[in-house]
Order: structure tokens, then C-alpha cells, then sequence
């Protein structure tokens, strides 16, 4: 295991908590500034985002590298989820650019809404890693 250190998992959830409010925080702003509240559906994009991931991450991890052979069934289900967390990423980048288009936000509530979006979803991402429980190797 090359780890090059461990944190306490305190400081860890420490850390975590405090970026996910600093997304929160940018997102409120970004709506209560500007007088606009459409861009905290961003919010539950990136909430949803990190699910599928999970989802495809919890089935079996034994699955070839060969996708054109129907010899596991569940390979197209977990590259069907890893897609869906990808669309959903990518939906809750573009939806703040979508309501600049259409001169729905402004600039700034444009780059707060980015910005804020993309923590809240690195620390549910951050989340994830960093309290996965790692398998111990035994070697007999």
C-alpha cells in the first residue's frame, strides 16, 4: 500500500464539511445576489451527479475489458450508470451557461453558479474516496 499519509478521519469530514459549504455558499450567492433563484436547481444536478457513480462502483468489479462480448451482462449496466454520472456533470456545468444564453443570470451569477456547483460536487467526490474502506491484501 503506498499511501503517502493518512489523515484522522475527523479532519477529514472537517475539511470536507467546510468545502461543501463554500459550494453551498456560492450557490446561495449567486441566486440571492442577483435576485434570480433558477440557478439553485444546479444544486440538485450535482447532488444527483455523484449516484449513478455509486451505483455502477457497488457491482461486481470482475467484468472484462472486452465490450464487444456478451459474456457479462452487468458490464453494460455499469457503463450505462459511469455515462449517466458523466451527462449529469456535464448538465449541471452547462445548465448555469444555458441560463446566461437566454439572459435568464447575469455574469457573476453565471461564475458563482459554475463555481459553487463544481465544489459541491468535488467534495461529494472527495466524500466518497476518501472514506471508501480499502480491502485488506492477505497473502498465503
Amino acid at each position: 500500500m503506498s499511501t503517502m499519509f493518512k489523515l484522522n478521519p475527523l479532519s477529514k469530514l472537517i475539511f470536507l464539511s467546510i468545502l461543501i459549504a463554500i459550494g453551498f455558499l456560492n450557490i446561495i450567492l449567486s441566486c440571492a445576489l442577483f435576485d434570480n433563484w433558477l440557478p439553485l436547481i444546479d444544486v440538485g444536478i450535482f447532488l444527483i451527479a455523484p449516484l449513478p457513480n455509486a451505483l455502477a462502483q457497488s457491482l461486481s468489479s470482475a467484468y472484462e475489458a472486452d465490450f464487444l462480448s456478451d459474456s457479462n451482462p452487468e458490464a453494460a449496466v455499469k457503463e450505462f450508470l459511469e455515462y449517466l454520472t458523466g451527462f449529469l456533470v456535464i448538465s449541471g456545468l452547462i445548465f448555469p451557461v444555458v441560463l446566461f444564453h437566454n439572459h435568464l443570470i447575469s455574469h457573476w451569477s453565471l461564475v458563482l453558479s459554475i463555481s459553487g456547483g463544481f465544489i459541491i460536487y468535488l467534495s461529494i467526490v472527495l466524500f466518497i474516496v476518501g472514506f471508501k474502506e480499502e480491502a485488506d491484501d492477505y497473502d498465503f
